[in-house]
């Protein structure tokens, strides 16, 4: 949860993807489908809280989770709930803005949130919680990088929009390609490379989520347990697409 590409391919479709920065010993299951209050969601399992770092919902809705808001922050643990069960309940929503100005965020550690959502065409929202306020606004269709705050300084982030500046300007950003950047940018620089290992936290997965017309295609990488698995979620075609 700790890089994250969101790339625009036509009107309605799209390729996020994100690597999991993590302690290598912090469990998680590979995706799966899951049923919470009547809706279908996909995402794959954080064993500590339960909760997810990116997810697809059958309310037309895919949601990412980065550690920290704009700037690094000391914990102040224990907090009241994980951000990851934070991301279950905006997939949820029935109404991604009514859930969104109602919600609690007090006693939740900060946090930023990519939001995909198809329900009126598709829209990028960004949701940034600082711990003190809210910052929710719409996004430009077109390509975009985030970098967890509470691991890469602004001298890091900027370097490393850099690299997927010259990577989109070297390649036509698809699924393929957008791995590749996953994978190879930075490549040996264990401190902030998109690939890092720091030691007691490391790069533990890659994720990426399709949506092309009604398909959600989700491909899960572990780099601890060298695997590789992917899910299919088939989503309703809504009347704008």
């Amino acid at each position: 949860m700790c890089t994250v590409t969101l790339i625009p391919k036509g009107e309605n479709d799209f390729v996020l993807t994100t690597n999991r920065d993590e302690a290598p010993d912090r469990a998680s299951l590979k995706p799966d489908f899951y049923t919470i209050k009547n809706t279908k969601l996909l995402f794959p399992k954080d064993e500590l809280s339960g909760g997810t770092w990116i997810g697809a919902s059958e309310k037309n809705r895919v949601v990412c989770v980065l550690n920290g808001g704009f700037t690094y922050h000391e914990r102040k643990a224990p907090y009241r709930l994980s951000r990851g069960v934070v991301a279950n309940h905006i997939m949820l929503a029935d109404d991604l803005h009514d859930t969104i100005n109602s919600y609690n965020f007090k006693g939740i550690e900060p946090f930023t949130m990519i939001i995909a959502d198809w329900n009126k065409g598709l829209t990028f929202y960004e949701l940034v919680w600082d711990g003190t306020d809210k910052h929710f606004k719409t996004l430009p269709l077109e390509p975009q990088i985030w970098s967890s705050s509470s691991l890469y300084s602004e001298a890091m982030k900027t370097e490393r929009l850099q690299w997927f500046e010259d990577f989109n300007t070297e390649y036509d950003l698809n699924k393929n390609t957008i791995l590749k950047f996953h994978k190879t940018a930075g490549k040996n620089n264990d401190d902030y490379g998109v690939i890092m290992d720091r030691g007691f936290v490391k790069t533990t997965s890659i994720t990426q989520i399709e949506k092309l017309k009604n398909t959600l295609e989700m491909r899960y990488e572990s780099l601890l347990g060298h695997s590789v698995s992917s899910k299919t979620f088939y989503i309703p075609q809504t009347v704008n697409e």
